[in-house]
């Protein structure tokens, strides 16, 4: 897109499930904010809280919190990033700034938060403005589109699995080998666990062991908790699957002092005994995602290691066919919109 051109293209919902392919006015960005020319944006289920209107937000609204792309504006008070640089744009787009435990990341006190794609405009868009406490820098041999899905798909997994605090060595299960399951199953390996992957159907267990996992759990075939216990059960299950009554019987195979770590939304509710958590010690809680700290380790680890999405990518103006593919659960197993010149 040309420098000279007053405006760019964007993908807005304009009302509950539905979004409009629009030129927006090009502004400059305010004092703390930097405008960022956007490269690849992914396509998260977590888009679907914009679109669908499950968070109060003001229509119209562009969704999107996978964002790479290179600042090409940059606001009054912003120090320590330039014009040129790449960054990265993530779900938590920064904080107020006002209290220690907002500038800390604590995502439990999320109210100070600004969300990318709820409460500003999101990444399917050529163009972005977004708080400067939000950017990371982008490591230089991650290609754009490789990077778009580690920022929130990827900066999940990772952060759930290191914050953690899980031995090398010890087993952890992934349930689900998904959008945020197969990323959760190399990051495991590479963070040295031995590694079990839980997935509905025999047909993804060449996946998964390629993926990294030394095991393989076909939940179709049930007793999932009992399969877990046989491997001498796990000390982390992190449920990455909208799967509530696979996550309440995988819970059966924590080992003692065990823990169940959701970070797949379900609307099923997840059923545990308290005998189950009580007799060894188990804990259940959730997890959300990461604030830009944590997705610049994110992005390092896996550049490091190779940790990376399988992704397909498609057009800026095909982004409402892309989410619709997403939605039904037809994208493997990441979808990155791409912006054209």
């Amino acid at each position: 897109m040309s420098e000279l051109n007053i405006t760019y293209r964007a993908v807005q919902a304009i009302k509950p499930g539905e979004l409009q392919l629009v030129s927006k006015p090009l502004v400059e960005p305010e004092t703390g904010y930097v405008r960022v020319r956007v490269e690849a944006c992914g396509v998260c289920h977590s888009d679907a809280a914009t679109v669908q209107g499950v968070l109060p937000i003001q229509w119209p609204r562009v969704p999107g919190h996978e964002v790479i792309g290179r600042i090409d504006a940059v606001g009054a008070g912003v120090a320590g990033w330039s014009v040129g640089d790449r960054v990265g744009v993530g779900f938590l787009a920064g904080n107020c700034g006002y209290c220690a435990r907002c500038r800390a990341g604590d995502l439990v006190n999320y109210q100070n938060q600004e969300f990318t794609g709820v409460h500003r405009d999101g990444g399917y868009a050529e163009v972005l403005i977004t708080k400067a406490s939000s950017l990371v820098s982008v490591p230089a041999d991650l290609n754009s589109v490789q990077a778009a899905p580690l920022l929130c798909a990827g900066l999940t997994t990772f952060s759930a699995l290191r914050n953690a605090k899980i031995d090398a060595g010890e087993r952890v299960a992934i349930l689900g080998v998904g959008g945020l399951g197969h990323l959760a199953v190399q990051y495991a390996r590479y963070m040295g666990y031995e590694v079990i992957a839980i997935g509905r159907g025999i047909d993804k267990e060449a996946l998964a062991r390629k993926l990294g996992a030394h095991h393989y759990i076909d939940s179709s075939a049930g007793g999932v908790g009992e399969s877990l216990q046989k491997l001498g059960g796990v000390s982390l299950l992190l449920a990455t699957a909208s799967a509530g009554k696979t996550v309440s019987e995988s819970i059966k195979g924590l080992g003692p002092r065990g823990k169940l770590i959701a970070i797949g939304v379900s609307p099923d509710p997840i059923e545990v005994s308290s005998a189950d958590l009580i007799f060894g010690g188990r804990t259940v809680e959730g997890a959300l995602t990461g604030d830009s700290a944590t997705a610049d380790a994110t992005l390092r680890f896996s550049s490091l290691t190779g940790v990376a999405a399988m992704i397909e990518t498609m057009p800026l103006e095909k982004a409402p066919e892309a989410y619709a593919r997403m939605m039904s659960n037809q994208a493997r197993f990441r979808i990155v919109l791409t912006m054209s010149a």
